[in-house]
């Protein structure tokens, strides 16, 4: 999807682009674009639910400004690993380690949703800085979607979906790991724009780290 962000002072909002189905046990793969005052960066937050539970969440800001013009912003989601892209620059990758025990979205189609709503209990500073509604209307643009998808026809279409085979293209072996060059981009992405990782913040689990925290992803 191509987005363009709300401008000025979108401090409050969240614009999001995100994948979920539908129940209480949901997966979803997240892009969620918290607003900010005029003149302070946009935060994009990614996190991952696989039946219910989510708490894997990474925060970046960006290298350009969203709000000028659009961006395109990917997810690649196939039975090896889920790929966030910005501009094609992968800035994050949660691959799959069921067979080990951890949750893996792989039992449930999800549809796209987007969304433009009011988080100001915690959106913009954990929720220090309000909606000001005087600046409204708060105008997100969305454009040229495109699907590349296997369709869910019924829970016979997850072994069909995730079944190797030409047709099948996401299941190709040059999709199952990130290039050298794609991981070169992300190490850049991550190392001069990434702000918060579940995975470094030992103090909000206890030291109890979520198993895939010791696992390579990429």
């Amino acid at each position: 999807m191509l987005i363009k962000l709300v401008p000025g002072n979108s401090a409050g909002t969240v614009t999001a682009y995100y994948l979920s189905s539908p129940g209480d046990k949901h997966d979803e793969i997240d892009f969620e674009f918290l607003g900010n005052s005029s003149g302070q960066p946009y935060v994009v937050h990614t996190n991952i639910y696989t039946q219910g539970v989510g708490n894997k969440e990474q925060q970046f800001y960006l290298w350009f400004d969203p709000t000028a013009d659009y961006h395109n912003y990917t997810i690649h989601w196939n039975p090896s690993a889920i790929v966030w892209y910005i501009d094609n620059v992968p800035i994050r990758v949660f691959r799959n380690y069921n067979n080990e025990g951890i949750a893996y979205p792989n039992q449930q189609g999800m549809r796209v949703y987007s969304s433009l709503w009011n988080a100001d209990n915690w959106a913009t500073r954990g929720g220090l800085v309000k909606i000001d509604w005087t600046s409204a209307p708060f105008i997100a643009r969305f454009r040229h979607f495109r699907a590349r998808a296997c369709k869910w026809d019924g829970s016979f279409s997850t072994a069909q979906c995730a079944f190797p085979s030409p047709a099948n293209w996401w299941t190709s072996p040059i999709h199952k790991q990130l290039t050298a060059g794609k991981q070169g981009q992300m190490k850049w992405a991550r190392d001069n724009y990434m702000i918060y990782d579940y995975c470094k913040d030992a103090k909000r689990f206890n030291g109890q780290m979520p198993p895939e925290c010791s696992k390579a992803q990429y």
